[in-house]
């Protein structure tokens, strides 16, 4: 974890309070259950492919339903012919759950022909180690040669998976569609590009005690964090959201530290772990160790933001940093953690870091100083200028995606395939 940089842009999440933070530490014994959206509307997404289903609109509006195992929801969406689509979902087994080795969640958008668009979106609610919320989008990207360009009321279907072996109870999910207006010309919205990026994070760690923080039940009231050191302390079956701001061009660094428990503690496969949303609720990667009782820690570092990805190329990391905004890290503790603690809390460490993107070659990247928003004028990534989501001084700049700014448009770039050879060799 490294020196600090020029952070974010957008204002996804910005509005939502600080209040029921204190929620996030549950009762004495027991996981705290998922806090979903406050005003969210509830709707019954149609069982029948052949009906329209209920209408997500773009903009600030969350919607809630839930959904049996092997059952499909299909839900409407209006799609113009300039606009980039995200229509999200988020599934929330019961914290501490026991979950079936086939469950999960699928997305997908379908065009008003039926046609397929994009790729459909898989989460699994065990490859997180354990009954945890999971979050994906479908997308329709709107660039040359695409499918699903035209204009139309198109579907969103969200499908789950068997729960055979586990908890069959229905589970409540959350359903949100954000829109990315027509960008400006490409002149003005292509970033530089040069070559593969570093995945290894700059060499100096943020300084200083750790900051004391709560995490959040979710993405509505996760806890923001500013490039540093953070302290918190998960029960078993815990998931603790917050937000990190992450500019056009930058990357995120990020341990989570797990502290000893008790002794006498079993293994625990994928006992703990360490994900990673985008501003729009899409995946871009999860990372799990096992946990003894012992320290343990889990890391993740990310290819710069804002650099396309896009519908699809150079995997699911690139894909899920298509933006500049927030991001959401989610610390995990597996509830079979239980068995051996009883309950006990364990103390977690997050150092969180955000630096300017490196060469594969390159020793350190642009950086400001650690543990902390830099001011200056560092804000412009390419010509592009950008208004900060958290604290500290920032040039005034946003651009609006529907009601929250997600974040720059740009074009693929290749050398991050690249950049994701070398970070599945260092996590391999």
């Amino acid at each position: 974890m490294r020196g600090g940089l020029v952070v974010v842009a957008t204002a996804f999440g910005v509005l939502v309070g600080a209040a029921g933070k204190a929620e996030a530490a549950g009762a004495a014994d027991e996981p705290a259950a998922y806090r979903m959206a406050s005003g969210a509307t509830a709707v019954q997404g149609a069982e029948n492919s052949a009906d329209r289903g209920p209408e997500l609109k773009a903009g600030a509006s969350t919607y809630t339903d839930s959904i049996k195992p092997k059952e499909t929801k299909y839900y409407t969406v209006e799609l113009d012919a300039q606009s980039s689509a995200y229509v999200s979902a988020v599934a929330v087994p019961k914290a501490g759950s026991a979950m079936g080795l086939r469950d999960g969640i699928d997305v997908s958008l379908q065009a008003p022909d039926g046609t397929q668009c994009g790729t459909v979106r898989h989460r699994s609610f065990l490859s997180v180690g354990g009954a945890y919320p999971v979050a994906d989008y479908a997308e329709r990207v709107v660039k040359p040669g695409a499918a699903c360009g035209a204009p139309g009321s198109y579907r969103f279907v969200v499908e789950r998976g068997d729960a055979l072996g586990g908890d069959a109870s229905a589970v409540p999910i959350e359903l949100k569609y954000v829109a990315e207006p027509p960008q400006r010309t490409e002149s003005a919205d292509t970033l530089s590009a040069p070559g593969a990026w570093s995945s290894q994070a700059p060499p100096k760690p943020p300084q200083g005690a750790a900051e004391g923080v709560t995490g959040g039940t979710g993405f509505n009231d996760a806890a923001e964090l500013r490039p540093g050191i953070w302290r918190d302390e998960l029960r078993p079956g815990d998931t603790r959201f917050y937000r990190v701001s992450v500019d056009a061009g930058e990357q995120l660094f990020a341990d989570a530290e797990f502290g000893g428990s008790d002794k006498g503690v079993p293994m625990v496969i994928g006992g703990v772990r360490l994900g990673l949303n985008n501003a729009a609720r899409g995946f871009v990667m999860n990372k799990t160790t096992g946990y003894q009782g012992k320290p343990a820690t889990v890391s993740l570092a990310t290819p710069p933001a804002a650099y396309g990805g896009g519908a699809g190329g150079g995997g699911e990391a690139v894909r899920g940093m298509r933006f500049a905004g927030w991001y959401y890290l989610q610390v995990s503790l597996s509830p079979k953690v239980r068995q051996g603690s009883r309950g006990a809390g364990v103390p977690v460490t997050l150092r969180v870091d955000v630096a300017g993107a490196r060469k594969a070659d390159q020793g350190v990247g642009r950086s400001q100083g650690s543990g902390g928003h830099p001011g200056g004028e560092g804000g412009g990534v390419g010509g592009e200028l950008v208004a900060s989501a958290g604290t500290g001084p920032r040039k005034e700049w946003l651009r609006t995606i529907g009601y929250v700014g997600i974040g720059t448009g740009t074009t693929l770039l290749l050398g991050l395939g690249a950049w994701a050879l070398l970070a599945r060799r260092r996590d391999g």
